[in-house]
């Protein structure tokens, strides 16, 4: 993570946070255009690492925003099952049946905007549904739980 505080300050970022060894950072970014910037931190990570990731930017606001609107409160209680995947643009809407399809009697799920949300009681790591989300949706996704959007909430 100090590597990516550096990269992120060579780019002109201050006040950098990080979490944990997530690759989630909280930064105040001299971009006002958030594609030019996800472009410019791929490249560094690719010229610096050797890999070029897939980069998730979004706003304070829409970040909150996504907090706030989660439509399963009551799963905050137990922070490991409730997951938030922010989608790279907004799905297809057949995406949807699929997903349902793939949805156990346990799980809830439902996309507000860019924002899936996952109510997965039993766990995650054998949720079909959550392995689907990509493939289903036709869209780029990075998931977290609810522990973490807390935690960078707090960064924030």
């Amino acid at each position: 993570m100090k590597d990516l505080v550096a990269l992120l300050e060579s780019l002109g970022s201050t006040n950098v946070k990080t979490y944990i060894q997530s690759g989630n950072a909280v930064v105040l970014s001299p971009y006002s255009n958030r594609k030019e910037f996800s472009k410019n931190l791929a490249n560094a990570i690719f010229e610096t690492r050797g890999f070029r990731p897939l980069i998730h930017l979004m706003t304070t606001k829409e970040f909150e925003a996504a907090a706030a609107l989660n439509p399963f409160p009551q799963a905050a209680d137990d922070p490991k099952s409730l997951h938030l995947s922010f989608l790279s643009d907004t799905p297809k809407p057949e995406g949807l049946k699929t997903l349902q399809a793939l949805k156990s009697p346990t799980e809830h799920f439902e996309i507000l905007g860019k924002v899936l949300y996952l109510h997965a009681p039993d766990g995650i790591g054998r949720s079909k549904l959550a392995a689907g989300v990509e493939k289903s949706l036709g869209v780029s996704a990075t998931g977290r739980n609810w522990r973490t959007v807390e935690n960078l909430l707090a960064l924030i």
